[in-house]
């Protein structure tokens, strides 16, 4: 038998998380960000899965680009951090890639780029987040710039939210409001709602949208969670018991030792660990569920394993099911305990864990 560790791929699960995009901004385009590998969920699973419902695709660079016309994609793809290099820009043309532009280096090779298979490119504005874009004062320049420029034959502007996770924030407020200002005039299309943006601040839907983590069934807002937005989980993670032990009182498990039994109990062994993306930092009582009851973790996390407290579940055995998050315990659930985001934690899951569709 095949070590029990998998992950669950539920199609339905993400098609109705992208009817949720859709009931919140009806009236906008939708880019689905599967980069990091689809969040961890497979980055072709999720293109084709999404194929016929979405408007575009959303990914950080050219290799993850070219994966998805590998895989069949015909619809649009945006390289949401650009190109790195003038090097990228013939195939960026061969496969109709559309890159963020947001430095001076990216206009300066677009310039003397061929034109003979012209661009659509994104440009970025900073509106607040402060990481990569150009700041409003100069956007009008970048525009004239690109409209002369042979290489581009379509323009659109995106900016990027810093704090939409929180309610009535007013960063994001004026992030809204001085995009708006900026590109009222410029006859573009134009983006700034990621998940966040598209589930709690209307005024940012626009002409596109860019769920990510809200496609996975994760939820993007603080003090809210997934089941409450209606998002459905895309992926559960599970593995199986493989060992059960009668323990006594006193008795240390795991790594370093310091955790100790505090009464003679069962401790359960789970086939997954931090070499499987479970998260090697997650304390004594993260919670699992063995047999759809819930039960804490005890001890260290380690590469291959986890150890369970069964107390609650003395008629546990060899082979009983272990859910470490998806279907019945929320991602976000995980990863509050473990101190990071669901997004870190789905990420992650490393290539050994077979993903199966279901």
């Amino acid at each position: 038998m095949s070590r029990p560790a998998r992950a669950l791929l539920d199609a339905g699960a993400l098609k109705h998380n992208l009817q949720q995009v859709r009931h919140h901004a009806p009236r906008a385009r939708v880019m689905a960000v599967v980069k990091a590998n689809g969040y961890g969920h497979g980055l072709a699973w999720v293109a084709r899965t999404l194929s016929e419902s979405t408007d575009a695709f959303g990914v950080s660079s050219i290799e993850e680009g070219v994966q998805l016309r590998l895989a069949g994609v015909t619809r649009p793809v945006c390289l949401l951090e650009g190109f790195f290099t003038a090097d990228e820009l013939p195939l960026l043309s061969k496969q109709q890639l559309e890159p963020v532009v947001h430095s001076e280096a990216q206009l300066r090779a677009l310039a003397t780029a061929p034109a003979s298979s012209p661009l659509t490119v994104w440009i970025k504005v900073d509106t607040g987040m402060h990481r990569l874009g150009f700041l409003p004062a100069v956007v009008p320049d970048v525009l004239k710039q690109l409209r002369n420029c042979p290489a581009v034959t379509k323009v659109r502007i995106m900016s990027h939210f810093a704090r939409a996770e929180f309610p009535d924030d007013r960063v994001t407020r004026s992030q809204i409001e001085d995009f708006a200002g900026l590109t009222r005039s410029l006859a573009l299309e134009t983006s700034i709602a990621n998940s966040a943006g598209i589930l709690a601040w209307p005024a940012s839907h626009l002409d596109w949208v860019r769920p990510g983590i809200m496609l996975y069934g994760a939820s993007p807002l603080m003090n809210k969670a997934a089941a409450q937005l209606d998002l459905r989980p895309v992926m559960t993670l599970e593995s199986a018991l493989i060992a059960v032990q009668p323990r006594k009182k006193g008795d240390a498990i795991g790594y370093g030792g310091d955790w100790r039994c505090p009464e003679d109990m069962p401790v359960g062994v789970a086939a997954i660990g931090y070499g499987d993306g479970y998260p090697r930092h997650a304390p004594p009582g993260t919670p699992v569920l063995v047999n759809g009851r819930r039960v804490p973790t005890v001890g260290r996390v380690s590469m291959d394993m986890i150890t369970l407290d069964l107390r609650s579940q003395p008629q546990a055995k060899i082979g009983d099911p272990v859910l470490l998050w998806g279907r019945g315990l929320p991602v976000e659930e995980v990863a509050e305990s473990a101190g990071t985001l669901s997004y870190e934690l789905l990420c992650h899951v490393t290539e050994r864990i077979p993903r199966v569709a279901v």
